[in-house]
């Protein structure tokens, strides 16, 4: 069994994905950002860096309790404990580490950012918008172009579609059309039809 602790929020669902699609059972502990439940100290003992998601699994290493942070972390450590999700060929396995990277330094903290300065601050500031919203269109031509030829980011499914399609989800958000990616919207799509996928997405409840 798998404790998550979790939010409504991309990186929160990436793991909820995981957990889904692996088949690993897991309980739920919904951690409000909004109330600002990720700094009570209980949960700063789980993730010391006061983000979500983060889990404890009950039977880590050694059939012992053990705690992770970091959704590119948690994601590895998921895929190593049932053997699924990364290919076990070191050349093959590097390439689905390096689009997960890509999602964890590029994708994840861009879109965040191009969301922020676009909803989430009262001032609007024009540099922050063109700045953070033109990386985003950026990143999201590097996948078009790996799409072209690829049908996920890696050679197979993996957790780098796990990882980053939570995040292109919002792509409203980001003011984005998918149809100017058009093998990124082909990509969004095929993954969003997987039934682990729709309720890894649900989880936890609006």
């Amino acid at each position: 069994m798998i404790d998550l602790y979790t939010w409504i929020t991309p990186n929160g669902r990436k793991i909820s994905i995981m957990l889904e699609e692996v088949g690993l059972p897991y309980e739920v502990h919904p951690i409000d950002l909004q109330k600002g439940e990720q700094f009570a100290p209980d949960f700063l003992a789980i993730s010391p860096n006061n983000r979500i998601p983060a889990i404890i699994d009950r039977e880590g290493p050694g059939g012992k309790p053990y705690s992770l942070f970091e959704s590119g972390a948690i994601l590895m450590y998921i895929s190593e404990k049932v053997g699924k999700l990364v290919p076990t060929e070191m050349h093959k396995r590097y390439e689905v580490i390096q689009w997960l990277m890509f999602q964890m330094g590029g994708v994840g903290p861009m879109f965040g950012q191009a969301h922020h300065f676009i909803h989430s601050t009262s001032e609007k500031v024009p540099y922050g918008i063109e700045r953070y919203s033109k990386e985003t269109r950026r990143l999201y031509a590097v996948m078009n172009k790996r799409l072209e030829g690829s049908e996920y980011l890696a050679s197979e499914y993996s957790i780098a579609d796990i990882a980053t399609y939570p995040w292109v989800a919002r792509y409203v958000r980001h003011q984005v059309k998918l149809e100017e990616f058009p093998n990124v919207k082909r990509w969004f799509d095929t993954i969003s039809a997987r039934p682990a996928v729709q309720q890894g997405m649900a989880v936890p409840k609006d």
